[in-house]
């Protein structure tokens, strides 16, 4: 493995693991949005939450098709 592939591996994983953090953030404004705020921070929470676990389901599918589309070859 070259300098530059482990470099961009080195990023790769720093992205997931920032994109984790984000999904797990979503998840706790989620459940406050749905259990403890009212009105309209509740709504934020919620769609706030919903985006960020989003964008992480979207970045794992779109991981899992890349690392499997260069197997299938």
């Amino acid at each position: 493995m070259s300098g530059h592939d482990a470099q961009r591996s080195a990023r790769r994983r720093n992205r997931l693991l920032l994109a984790g953090l984000l999904a797990v953030v979503g998840l706790i404004l989620l459940l406050l949005g749905l259990t403890v705020a009212t009105g309209t921070v509740a709504g934020v929470e919620v769609v706030l939450a919903l985006l960020l676990v989003t964008s992480y389901a979207i970045q794992r599918v779109a991981r899992r098709e890349t690392v499997y589309q260069n197997e299938r070859r």
